[in-house]
């Protein structure tokens, strides 16, 4: 009986590690095309959100809210724009997601872990912001400008106001969320060897900024210094974006064999 246990186990460990190493495997090229498909979305994500943004109407000052809600009624494409954005943010997450998976085990995956979650909490708050200002704003604003004149009037542009205000408390949280949630990711890049450190850096600075846009949004609204913060720091986050869907395209082959140490795109040894 000793023997024949003895003999079985001796069978069993190959196979049991034959299974192993296929299941290895497996998750390696899952992982391999994980990353892939992160930095196709975001190339396709920074695109999409930054075409949608020029067809935008912002002729008016949005502050001038009679001109502002006068431009969003007479834009036959308001709803499908703000879909726009919102699909072009979804890929966004999808790639900071998947970014996660790129990292080497240890300070910088945790802090990649964090960042997963803030792009996750980041995009269900712009969902509801576009929910707001896509088709909300959208409602209220149509019905303020068929109101007839006198009170009926007044009413619907109270109405319209309050939409606003909401739309803009969505857009201070969801700004002042992306901007930390760049500001981890970036953070786990200078924690590892897989990325270079001036886009860790970059990414740093960008979120940093990109929070100062957040909390001048919730003080002041879509104040002119926002506005103007916004046309300088969007782009700056975007191509942040781009550059690291491109490493990520790079980096996704080397992933199969990468130890801790391995697979390193920062130009350390």
């Amino acid at each position: 009986m000793v023997d024949t246990r003895t003999r079985g186990s001796e069978a069993e460990a190959p196979a049991n590690g034959a299974t192993a190493q296929r299941a290895g495997g497996d998750e390696q090229a899952t992982r391999r095309s994980f990353v892939r498909i992160g930095g196709v979305a975001a190339l396709l994500g920074a695109v999409v959100f930054f075409v949608s943004g020029l067809l935008h109407p912002s002729h008016s000052d949005p502050n001038d809210l009679p001109a502002a809600f006068a431009e969003y009624v007479k834009s036959p494409d308001w709803v499908g724009v703000h879909l726009a954005q919102l699909a072009g943010v979804v890929l966004i997450a999808v790639a900071l997601v998947a970014l996660e998976a790129t990292f080497e085990a240890g300070r910088a995956a945790a802090w990649a872990r964090i960042g997963s979650a803030g792009a996750i909490a980041s995009t269900a708050i712009y969902a509801a912001n576009q929910g707001v200002d896509g088709i909300a704003n959208h409602a209220a604003d149509h019905r303020w400008a068929s109101a007839a004149s006198g009170a009926a009037r007044d009413r619907a542009f109270e109405a319209a106001f309050a939409v606003r205000q909401i739309e803009v408390a969505l857009t201070s949280v969801f700004t002042l969320s992306l901007g930390c949630t760049l500001c981890v990711f970036a953070l786990a890049m200078l924690f590892s060897r897989r990325y270079p450190a001036w886009l860790g850096a970059t990414g740093i600075l960008g979120g940093l900024a990109t929070v100062a846009i957040g909390l001048e949004q919730a003080s002041g609204g879509f104040s002119p210094l926002s506005l103007n913060l916004f046309m300088v720091v969007g782009p700056v986050d975007l191509a942040w974006v781009c550059i690291t869907g491109v490493l990520m395209w790079r980096l996704a082959p080397r992933l199969a064999g990468a130890g801790p140490r391995q697979t390193d795109l920062g130009g350390s040894s």
